[in-house]
């Protein structure tokens, strides 16, 4: 039995986004239980910086650098956003102080969900839909009986590529976001 786009692809996504989630809760309920709820406010210092350098890796992808191996570039990119954002999340913690950061938080959490339909639906369902155009190839139905038999995850896999169309922009848009809760930090911050 061939095993399902959804099992294999969809599942793990999933999967790592509950993983995120649960993470997120689990840190944030200890962090509140052990009395370092301090801990949490500086957490989103070294996420950002996390999530800023991994941004290397795009940096790379469209060549204004040169150097670096793209395939280690991009292993560092989703765990440095991975765990960037999840540092970022335990900083946000659960905490309604202001609409700025949350419009932030929820434009990462956006942006990071798009990040991972990227790399674990959009990269893997192509590739299963073609090692299902082989299999059926290779048991002798013809181009047509192959492509009705693929039909259905062909249309998801063309659904998922429009995740190149959301993921810059919303990018920009939590970059704006954090960019403007940095500098209202800074600005409204009692220095003295």
């Amino acid at each position: 039995m061939i095993t399902s786009l959804w099992r294999r692809h969809v599942l793990p996504f999933t999967l790592l986004l509950g993983l995120l989630a649960a993470a997120t809760l689990i840190g944030d309920y200890f962090l509140h239980r052990l009395n370092l709820v301090w801990v949490g406010r500086y957490l989103g210092i070294p996420g950002t910086i996390l999530i800023i350098a991994s941004l290397v890796y795009s940096l790379r992808k469209r060549k204004f650098i040169s150097t670096g191996n793209p395939k280690t570039l991009l292993n560092l990119h989703e765990i440095g956003t991975w765990l960037g954002s999840l540092m970022v999340l335990l900083h946000a913690g659960i905490h309604f102080n202001a609409i700025l950061p949350w419009l932030a938080t929820v434009a990462m959490g956006v942006n990071v969900i798009s990040g991972m339909v990227g790399k674990l639906l959009l990269d893997r369902s192509r590739r299963h839909v073609q090692g299902e155009r082989e299999h059926f190839a290779l048991r002798g139905l013809s181009l047509p009986e192959v492509e009705q038999a693929v039909f259905w995850d062909a249309v998801a896999v063309d659904a998922m590529k429009m995740w190149r169309k959301v993921h810059i922009p919303i990018f920009i848009v939590f970059a704006t976001l954090a960019l403007g809760h940095i500098l209202s930090i800074f600005l409204f911050w009692g220095w003295s």
